[in-house]
C-alpha cells in the first residue's frame, strides 16, 4: 500500500507476468498509453496501530503499440470481485487467434481461418504430449502439470544455461524491458499521454 517501498501496486505485482508474456508471444511494446486507480484509500496497517493512506494503484489499465504494428490491450487489478488468479492472454490475427488462461495452463485454445467454414471455431487443445517442450519430463499424456512445475522449468532453464555457458532465456534483460514498459505506463499517467517505452 505504500508506494515509497513497493513501487506500484497492481501494475507492477500483476500487470508485469502478462506485460513480459506478450512481449514473448508478440514482440516489443514501443509506446503505451495508461490509466492507474485506487479504489480503497486508507487500510489497516501490518502492525495493527490503526489505518494508513494507500499511494500505490488497486487496478491498472494500458493500451500499447507494438514495434511490429500490432496493438495491444492490458488490463490488471487486485480487486476483480470473483477472480482470483485469472491471468489470460489472447492473440488475434488475420489467420487465427489463440487464446491462453493461467488457471488452465495446459490447454490452449485455437482458431484457424484456414478450417473449413463448417467447422471453423476455437479448438481446445490439450498441451501434454511429450513433444512439448516441458510436458515430455513429467507424467504420462494426458496428465497436466500444475502452478508448482513453472518453477521447476524455470530453474531447470537457469542451470542448463549456466552449465552450457549461455544466457538463459527469459532473461535478465527480459525482466528489465517489462520493467521499462511499467515505467512508460507509469510515465504515461504522470502525464496524460502517449509515452514512449525508453530502452
Amino acid at each position: 500500500m505504500d508506494k515509497a517501498r513497493a513501487g506500484s501496486g497492481a501494475l507492477g505485482d500483476t500487470a508485469v507476468y502478462i506485460t513480459d508474456l506478450a512481449r514473448f508471444l508478440v514482440g516489443e511494446i514501443t509506446e503505451v498509453v495508461g490509466d492507474l486507480s485506487t479504489f480503497v484509500h486508507d487500510r489497516p496497517l501490518p502492525d495493527g496501530s490503526g489505518t494508513g493512506m494507500v499511494t500505490v494503484d488497486d487496478a491498472a489499465a494500458f493500451l500499447a503499440r507494438f514495434q511490429n504494428g500490432a496493438r495491444g490491450v492490458f488490463e490488471s487489478t487486485r480487486m476483480a470481485t470473483g477472480r482470483k488468479n485469472f491471468m489470460h492472454i489472447e492473440v488475434n490475427g488475420t489467420r487465427g487467434s489463440v487464446y491462453w488462461n493461467v488457471a488452465d495452463p495446459n490447454v490452449l485454445w485455437f482458431y484457424s481461418r484456414d478450417d473449413p467454414t463448417e467447422i471453423r471455431g476455437f479448438r481446445r487443445i490439450l498441451a501434454t504430449e511429450p513433444e512439448h517442450m516441458y510436458a515430455k519430463a513429467w507424467w504420462p499424456p494426458g496428465h497436466t502439470l500444475g502452478y508448482e512445475h513453472a518453477f521447476v522449468h524455470a530453474v531447470y532453464v537457469l542451470l542448463t544455461a549456466i552449465a552450457d555457458g549461455r544466457v538463459p532465456e527469459p532473461s535478465f534483460s527480459d525482466g528489465v524491458k517489462a520493467q521499462a514498459v511499467l515505467d512508460a505506463v507509469t510515465r504515461s499517467v504522470e502525464t496524460r499521454s502517449w509515452v514512449t517505452v525508453e530502452d
